[in-house]
């Protein structure tokens, strides 16, 4: 019951997505699975933190990257600090747990020039799945938004007019993103497309696969890699490298990380900051190339 109240307190009041929830509920139950084979327990309502560290102990030796242990760990807190709210534990067991070390992994984002090959260079095919794809790949670097957000883009939220999108983030917080004029023209060649499509199942989305039902994220997935691998020697062409190409250009451009951060839909400047190092590498080749004392 306990889990279900978490799970119930997740959607409904901290308004995390379902594929969130759906991934705390998991961690937890691997935990529940686990003490219940090792201990015999019924319920982890009120457990010691050795047993947390036992199964830490165990993902580590399944060769489960520090990562993935961190998410999961993250999780059983999260339940634990609910059930001190309400009052079913005195205690947290998790209270002075330190995250395990991770190795920091730079994502180096496409260049400009990879950018422009892939939209105007590569051969999209003729008709509504060219179109689509060419627009997936345009407006996902037009805007910095998630694949998922991409996905659910409802149709009356795409303001050709007023050059402006409507997005649903994560906790279904909205934000209106500026739609950039380049991509206006291919919005609207998509669109006519899409109202010649012969069945149209999910209408209320903008953008649909070739049946009429809307479009899927290994679909997307599919659609970044299959058009950068022809442009970019790239060992990862994803859509969230477009995200962060995105906000790397912006930024190598002059845009305040404030604004950036608002146009990301992220909550903390500190979740912003992780995309400015390759900023800091143009300004370390700019003051190669421009200070006095390097032309000695």
């Amino acid at each position: 019951m306990s889990l279900e109240a978490f799970v119930s307190y997740l959607s409904l009041e901290k308004k995390y997505s379902t594929h969130t929830v759906t991934a705390y509920k998991k961690d937890i139950s691997e935990f529940t699975e686990f003490c219940g084979v090792n201990y015999q327990l019924s319920s982890i309502d009120d457990v010691p933190y050795a047993f947390v560290r036992n199964w830490i102990v165990v993902l580590v030796s399944k060769g489960i990257l520090n990562r993935s242990i961190n998410r999961k760990i993250a999780s059983l807190k999260a339940y634990y600090k609910f059930l001190q709210k309400i009052g079913r534990v005195a205690v947290n067991p998790l209270a002075k747990h330190k995250a395990l070390k991770i190795s920091k992994k730079i994502e180096i984002p496409f260049s400009f020039e990879e950018v422009e090959a892939a939209l105007n260079e590569v051969d999209f095919e003729a008709g509504f799945e060219g179109e689509r794809d060419r627009l997936i790949i345009g407006l996902l670097y037009a805007t910095g938004i998630r694949r998922i957000e991409l996905v659910n883009l409802k149709l009356k939220d795409v303001d050709v007019k007023a050059k402006t999108i409507k997005v649903l983030g994560k906790r279904n917080k909205e934000r209106v993103v500026p739609l950039a004029p380049f991509v206006c023209p291919w919005v609207l060649m998509y669109l006519k497309s899409r109202d010649a499509l012969k069945v149209v199942n999910d209408e209320e989305y903008f953008f649909l696969i070739k049946s009429g039902d809307k479009v899927y994220e290994s679909l997307v997935y599919r659609i970044i890699n299959r058009y950068f691998s022809k442009v970019s020697s790239k060992q990862k062409n994803s859509p969230h490298i477009i995200r962060h190409t995105f906000a790397t250009h912006l930024l190598n451009e002059g845009a305040d990380l404030n604004s950036v951060k608002e146009l990301l839909g992220h909550s903390s400047l500190a979740s912003t900051q992780v995309y400015t190092h390759n900023s800091i590498a143009e300004l370390k080749k700019v003051h190669l190339a421009a200070h006095p004392r390097n032309k000695k």
